[in-house]
């Protein structure tokens, strides 16, 4: 058994990190590959087949945890949580965890307790990452669109809190929400003003 893991939301200003777990099903859906790279459309359909046919959890570290963490910490953390919510899943641990990036959890989160191995570019090159990374960031998204409706001027809808031209004009213009990292310049300096 090997699961794949990758995150959504390292960048953003507001939101939180979601890293999502899965182990792929025979035969693995095809198409898969990293969800940068995938069109919104066939993402939606991705997903739905992965939920569908194969095992898979998430992990989320809010905020408020970012910003007292930093994000590398709620990146390892919120890895350790969709392994940990897999495992719950499936009664069982998995013989090794394929990491997206170059550096796994192992060591930098007390709660990690599987053998792993990072793979840079992983997303791109390990079906079972590719998965990861599609749930991770479709699931992201989610948030991020229900959040835009209560913080319309913000364009999460658009963006998913990401700094962009638009985003950072309204952040200027109405300051912080409770869903803004404060740990991040853009949102501190806002914050300071």
């Amino acid at each position: 058994m090997i699961f794949g893991v990758d995150e959504a939301g390292r960048g953003p200003l507001a939101g939180p990190v979601v890293a999502a777990a899965v182990l792929l099903c025979k035969p693995r859906p095809s198409g898969l590959d990293d969800s940068k790279k995938l069109t919104a459309a066939r993402r939606a359909e991705l997903e739905a087949t992965i939920k569908r046919r194969c095992q898979w959890a998430v992990g989320i570290v809010d905020v408020e945890d970012i910003d007292r963490l930093n994000i590398f910490g709620a990146t390892m953390l919120a890895m350790t949580l969709a392994v940990d919510a897999l495992c719950a899943k499936l009664g069982c641990d998995p013989r090794e965890v394929l990491v997206d990036g170059n550096m796994t959890p192992a060591g930098r989160c007390a709660e990690w307790r599987w053998n792993a191995r990072a793979i840079v570019g992983g997303d791109a090159i390990e079906p079972c990452i590719s998965a990861a990374s599609i749930i991770a960031k479709e699931h992201r998204d989610r948030m991020m669109c229900a959040a835009a409706q209560h913080h319309t001027q913000y364009g999460w809808e658009k963006n998913k809190g990401y700094g962009t031209p638009d985003h950072l004009a309204a952040l200027r213009a109405h300051g912080p929400t409770p869903l803004h990292r404060k740990s991040f310049a853009p949102v501190s300096q806002m914050v300071l003003l």
